[in-house]
C-alpha cells in the first residue's frame, strides 16, 4: 500500500520510560519532515474531534549500540535525512538545549539511542539491517 517505510530504531539497553520518550520525540521529527503522512482528524460517534494520526504504520525496532551506530552511518551514507536522539539529550529540558548538546558531537562519537527515518521500503530495510523487532 505504501512505497515508503517509517522505522524507529531504539537502543536495546534503554529503560522503558526512555524508549517511550525517544519514540515520541523521533515521531515528531518524521511528521515535521513529512507532514503529508498526517491524515484527517478522528471523530467519534458523538462528534468529538481528536487529533489526526499518521496514515502510515510505523515499525519500531531494537538494536545494540554497535548496530544503531551502523544504522546511523548507513542513513548518512545514503543521504536519508533522519531524526536522531543522543544519550546526552536525556539531561536537557528543552529544544534549544537539545540542539546545543547535539551539536557537540560528530556521527563517529555520538551515543545514538534512537533514530527514525522514512524512505523507500528497500532503502529503509538496507539501512536498518541487523535491527530486530522491538519486544
Amino acid at each position: 500500500m505504501f512505497d515508503t517505510k517509517i522505522a524507529i530504531v531504539l537502543r536495546s539497553d534503554l529503560q522503558s520510560w526512555q524508549k517511550l520518550n525517544v519514540t515520541a520525540f523521533l515521531s515528531t521529527g518524521i511528521a515535521g519532515q513529512h507532514p503529508d503522512i498526517i491524515g484527517e482528524a478522528y471523530r467519534d460517534r458523538t462528534g468529538n474531534v481528536y487529533n489526526a494520526l499518521s496514515i502510515q504504520p510505523i515499525i519500531v525496532l531494537s538494536a545494540d549500540q554497535d548496530k544503531i551506530s551502523a544504522i546511523h552511518r548507513r542513513a548518512l551514507e545514503r543521504g536519508v535525512t533522519s531524526s536522531v536522539f543522543i544519550e546526552e539529550m536525556f539531561s536537557t529540558g528543552h529544544d534549544v538545549a537539545n540542539r546545543a548538546v547535539f551539536s557537540e558531537f560528530t556521527p563517529e562519537d555520538a551515543k545514538v539511542v534512537g533514530i527514525a527515518l522514512r524512505a523507500e521500503k528497500k532503502i529503509v530495510d538496507k539501512i536498518t539491517k541487523g535491527a530486530s523487532m522491538h519486544a
